[in-house]
Protein backbone atom coordinates (compact mmCIF):
# COMPACT_ATOMS: atom_id res chain seq x y z
CA UNK A 1 0.00 0.00 0.00
CA UNK A 2 1.34 3.11 -0.82
CA UNK A 3 1.88 5.74 1.97
CA UNK A 4 -0.12 8.99 1.60
CA UNK A 5 1.57 12.35 1.93
CA UNK A 6 -0.13 15.69 1.81
CA UNK A 7 1.35 18.57 0.00
CA UNK A 8 0.49 22.65 1.21
CA UNK A 9 -0.90 24.26 -1.66
CA UNK A 10 -0.14 27.98 -0.84
CA UNK A 11 1.53 29.14 -4.32
CA UNK A 12 5.03 27.90 -3.54
CA UNK A 13 6.71 27.12 -6.90
CA UNK A 14 8.81 23.94 -5.81
CA UNK A 15 5.03 22.35 -5.08
CA UNK A 16 4.99 19.94 -8.32
CA UNK A 17 8.54 19.14 -8.53
CA UNK A 18 8.14 17.99 -4.59
CA UNK A 19 5.05 16.04 -5.63
CA UNK A 20 6.92 14.24 -8.08
CA UNK A 21 9.82 12.93 -6.27
CA UNK A 22 7.56 11.30 -3.58
CA UNK A 23 5.25 10.39 -6.36
CA UNK A 24 8.94 8.45 -7.74
CA UNK A 25 9.25 7.16 -4.34
CA UNK A 26 5.85 5.48 -4.56
CA UNK A 27 4.38 7.61 -2.36
CA UNK A 28 0.47 9.11 -3.07
CA UNK A 29 0.54 12.74 -3.47
CA UNK A 30 -2.75 15.07 -2.35
CA UNK A 31 -2.45 18.49 -2.62
CA UNK A 32 -4.34 20.58 -0.37
CA UNK A 33 -5.15 24.48 0.16
CA UNK A 34 -7.88 24.22 2.35
CA UNK A 35 -8.10 24.61 5.95
CA UNK A 36 -9.92 21.56 6.58
CA UNK A 37 -8.23 19.79 4.51
CA UNK A 38 -4.89 19.60 6.81
CA UNK A 39 -6.17 17.90 9.84
CA UNK A 40 -6.91 14.91 7.28
CA UNK A 41 -2.96 14.10 6.18
CA UNK A 42 -1.15 10.87 8.03
CA UNK A 43 2.38 12.61 6.64
CA UNK A 44 2.30 17.14 5.83
CA UNK A 45 4.91 18.64 3.78
CA UNK A 46 5.27 22.45 3.44
CA UNK A 47 7.36 23.17 0.55
CA UNK A 48 8.42 26.64 -0.24
CA UNK A 49 10.50 29.14 -2.42
CA UNK A 50 10.40 33.09 -2.04
CA UNK A 51 10.47 35.30 0.77
CA UNK A 52 9.36 34.52 4.68
CA UNK A 53 7.27 37.46 4.98
CA UNK A 54 4.99 36.16 1.23
CA UNK A 55 4.88 33.00 2.56
CA UNK A 56 3.39 33.82 6.02
CA UNK A 57 1.08 36.03 4.26
CA UNK A 58 -0.18 33.45 1.70
CA UNK A 59 -0.78 30.83 4.68
CA UNK A 60 -2.67 33.56 6.89
CA UNK A 61 -4.85 34.39 3.81
CA UNK A 62 -5.95 31.08 3.10
CA UNK A 63 -6.42 30.50 6.51
CA UNK A 64 -3.82 27.51 7.38
CA UNK A 65 -1.43 28.56 10.22
CA UNK A 66 -3.59 27.20 13.18
CA UNK A 67 -4.35 24.25 11.26
CA UNK A 68 -1.01 23.43 10.50
CA UNK A 69 -0.66 24.05 14.38
CA UNK A 70 -2.86 21.87 15.32
CA UNK A 71 -1.58 19.25 13.01
CA UNK A 72 1.63 19.47 14.33
CA UNK A 73 -0.01 18.79 18.26
CA UNK A 74 -1.19 15.63 17.01
CA UNK A 75 1.96 14.36 16.56
CA UNK A 76 2.16 13.39 12.86
CA UNK A 77 5.48 13.45 10.33
CA UNK A 78 5.52 17.22 9.28
CA UNK A 79 8.41 18.15 6.75
CA UNK A 80 9.25 21.51 5.91
CA UNK A 81 11.26 22.30 2.55
CA UNK A 82 13.63 25.50 2.11
CA UNK A 83 11.45 28.16 2.97
CA UNK A 84 8.67 25.74 4.32
CA UNK A 85 12.06 25.03 6.99
CA UNK A 86 12.51 28.85 7.43
CA UNK A 87 8.55 29.34 8.76
CA UNK A 88 8.88 26.50 11.31
CA UNK A 89 10.56 29.17 13.59
CA UNK A 90 9.66 31.94 15.37
CA UNK A 91 10.58 34.98 13.56
CA UNK A 92 12.49 36.13 10.62
CA UNK A 93 14.70 39.33 9.92
CA UNK A 94 14.72 39.30 5.77
CA UNK A 95 12.84 43.05 4.98
CA UNK A 96 12.14 43.55 8.72
CA UNK A 97 10.97 41.41 11.31
CA UNK A 98 8.34 38.77 10.44
CA UNK A 99 6.64 36.36 12.86
CA UNK A 100 6.59 32.31 11.54
CA UNK A 101 4.78 29.37 12.64
CA UNK A 102 6.93 29.15 15.97
CA UNK A 103 7.38 24.89 15.68
CA UNK A 104 11.39 25.34 16.48
CA UNK A 105 12.49 28.03 18.55
CA UNK A 106 14.98 30.03 16.52
CA UNK A 107 15.23 32.93 14.28
CA UNK A 108 16.21 33.17 10.35
CA UNK A 109 18.55 35.98 9.53
CA UNK A 110 21.03 36.55 6.85
CA UNK A 111 24.06 34.35 5.94
CA UNK A 112 26.71 36.13 6.63
CA UNK A 113 28.08 38.32 3.43
CA UNK A 114 31.85 37.50 4.26
CA UNK A 115 33.69 34.22 5.22
CA UNK A 116 35.19 33.92 8.55
CA UNK A 117 38.53 34.88 7.07
CA UNK A 118 37.01 38.16 5.98
CA UNK A 119 36.83 37.70 2.48
CA UNK A 120 33.35 38.38 0.22
CA UNK A 121 31.45 35.15 -0.47
CA UNK A 122 28.54 35.26 -3.44
CA UNK A 123 24.91 35.56 -1.78
CA UNK A 124 23.14 33.90 -2.32
CA UNK A 125 24.22 30.54 -1.32
CA UNK A 126 23.35 28.60 -4.36
CA UNK A 127 24.95 25.04 -5.34
CA UNK A 128 25.93 21.62 -4.46
CA UNK A 129 27.47 21.33 -0.41
CA UNK A 130 28.13 18.53 1.85
CA UNK A 131 26.35 17.86 5.15
CA UNK A 132 27.83 17.22 7.89
CA UNK A 133 26.81 15.90 11.36
CA UNK A 134 26.07 19.11 13.36
CA UNK A 135 28.83 19.67 16.69
CA UNK A 136 28.43 16.06 17.55
CA UNK A 137 25.11 17.15 19.46
CA UNK A 138 22.82 14.17 17.45
CA UNK A 139 23.52 10.95 15.23
CA UNK A 140 21.29 10.33 12.13
CA UNK A 141 20.54 6.98 12.73
CA UNK A 142 16.23 6.71 13.40
CA UNK A 143 16.71 10.13 11.80
CA UNK A 144 15.27 11.23 8.03
CA UNK A 145 18.91 11.40 7.33
CA UNK A 146 19.72 7.87 8.52
CA UNK A 147 20.65 6.58 5.12
CA UNK A 148 22.94 9.15 4.42
CA UNK A 149 26.71 9.57 4.90
CA UNK A 150 28.26 12.32 6.31
CA UNK A 151 29.46 14.55 3.70
CA UNK A 152 26.79 13.47 1.25
CA UNK A 153 25.74 16.58 -1.09
CA UNK A 154 22.51 18.15 -1.78
CA UNK A 155 21.04 21.29 -3.67
CA UNK A 156 20.92 24.78 -1.71
CA UNK A 157 19.49 27.84 -2.86
CA UNK A 158 18.94 30.89 0.01
CA UNK A 159 20.39 33.34 1.53
CA UNK A 160 18.99 33.48 4.92
CA UNK A 161 19.49 30.39 7.54
CA UNK A 162 18.22 29.63 10.46
CA UNK A 163 19.89 30.59 13.84
CA UNK A 164 19.78 30.47 17.45
CA UNK A 165 18.75 26.99 17.72
CA UNK A 166 18.67 24.59 20.57
CA UNK A 167 21.71 21.51 20.37
CA UNK A 168 18.81 19.26 20.32
CA UNK A 169 16.94 20.37 17.38
CA UNK A 170 19.85 20.36 14.80
CA UNK A 171 20.82 17.10 12.82
CA UNK A 172 22.80 18.48 10.41
CA UNK A 173 24.89 21.83 9.25
CA UNK A 174 26.71 22.58 5.73
CA UNK A 175 29.82 25.01 5.95
CA UNK A 176 29.53 28.11 3.77
CA UNK A 177 32.68 30.67 3.54
CA UNK A 178 34.03 28.64 7.25
CA UNK A 179 30.57 29.55 8.75
CA UNK A 180 28.23 26.68 9.98
CA UNK A 181 25.18 27.29 8.53
CA UNK A 182 21.91 25.03 9.54
CA UNK A 183 21.02 22.41 6.81
CA UNK A 184 18.48 20.49 8.88
CA UNK A 185 16.64 20.70 12.07
CA UNK A 186 14.11 18.01 13.77
CA UNK A 187 12.26 18.65 16.92
CA UNK A 188 9.85 15.58 17.71
CA UNK A 189 7.57 15.32 14.97
CA UNK A 190 8.64 18.56 13.01
CA UNK A 191 11.16 17.90 10.28
CA UNK A 192 13.19 20.37 8.19
CA UNK A 193 15.34 20.96 5.34
CA UNK A 194 17.28 24.44 3.84
CA UNK A 195 18.06 23.04 0.95
CA UNK A 196 16.27 21.10 -1.73
CA UNK A 197 16.09 17.10 -1.59
CA UNK A 198 13.43 17.25 -4.33
CA UNK A 199 16.74 18.33 -6.51
CA UNK A 200 19.49 16.94 -4.51
CA UNK A 201 19.34 13.74 -6.73
CA UNK A 202 19.52 9.70 -5.10
CA UNK A 203 20.44 11.93 -1.47
CA UNK A 204 17.59 13.79 -1.78
CA UNK A 205 15.46 10.92 -2.37
CA UNK A 206 17.05 8.93 0.51
CA UNK A 207 15.94 11.78 2.88
CA UNK A 208 12.93 12.16 1.52
CA UNK A 209 12.31 8.48 1.58
CA UNK A 210 13.03 8.67 5.21
CA UNK A 211 10.27 10.75 6.26
CA UNK A 212 7.86 8.66 4.19
CA UNK A 213 9.42 5.70 6.72
CA UNK A 214 8.20 6.90 9.72
CA UNK A 215 5.99 5.20 11.68
CA UNK A 216 2.23 7.06 11.45
CA UNK A 217 0.09 5.61 14.84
Amino acid sequence: MSEIVTLIDYGASNLLSVSRALEYLGAEVVIVDKPEQIQQARKLVLPGVGAFADGMAALATQGLIEPIRDYVDTGRPFLGICLGMQMLFETSEEFGVHTGLGLIPGKIAPIPRASVEGASHKIPHIGWNSLVQANDQRVWHGTILDQLDQGDAVYFVHSFAATEIKPEHLLANCLYGGHHVVAVVNKANVHGCQFHPEKSGEVGLKILKGFLQIDVE
